[in-house]
């Protein structure tokens, strides 16, 4: 596709690379895509994998279906602007995006990175959406569960993200067990008229 070269490795490239970081694998990033043990959180239809550039077009529908409607009513109505988006975020340095299936479809998507600071290591989410027909139903949270056992396999420390305090997500990242931090701010500034 018109993905950047490192994200169009094979497993056998990313073997065989100097670079032990590509954008969607690492080292050992594929094998869990193939590996990854089977929760107690998930039912028997229920897959929950590493997801790689294979799944792009899915991610970006699912986070359309979910953003392009209320509370958010994100407009991604510009096909290219959305597949680059979810391109830039899902194909950094050190990305690690979650998929949960249900019966071979995508539900939920986490997309994030492992970033390094002074604190730890640790899993930075960019987005993360449950398709609005699963919403309401603990699908979220047991998502949420099964990328918290895998990133603390991982041995990283923890889960930064931002959401909008004024959405359902708030409660949601609440109830899962986020806290507030209260000297960090998000600051914006438009220079385009």
């Amino acid at each position: 596709g018109n993905l950047p070269k490192a994200c169009c490795r094979t497993p056998r490239e990313v073997d065989e690379a100097d670079d032990v970081h590509s954008c969607f694998f690492s080292k050992g990033v594929f094998r869990d895509a193939l590996n990854i043990q089977r929760s107690d959180f998930m039912n028997n239809s229920e897959q929950f994998i590493v997801l790689n550039e294979t799944h792009l077009p899915q991610m970006a529908e699912l986070y359309k279906n979910s953003f392009g409607r209320e509370p958010w009513n994100d407009d991604w109505s510009d096909k290219n602007q959305l597949t680059q988006y979810i391109k830039e975020i899902s194909c950094s340095f050190n990305s690690l995006n979650y998929g949960l299936f249900l019966d071979e479809k995508l539900i939920a998507v986490s997309i994030g990175m492992i970033r390094h600071w002074w604190e730890g290591t640790n899993y930075n989410i960019e987005e993360f959406c449950v398709s609005p027909e699963f919403q309401g139903n603990g699908i979220g949270s047991r998502f949420m569960g099964m990328i918290e056992a895998d990133i603390k396999n991982r041995g990283l420390c923890g889960i930064f993200l931002q959401t909008d305090n004024d959405k359902p997500a708030y409660n949601f990242y609440r109830k899962n067990g986020f806290s507030d931090l209260s000297s960090h701010v998000s600051l914006y500034k438009r220079v385009k008229e």
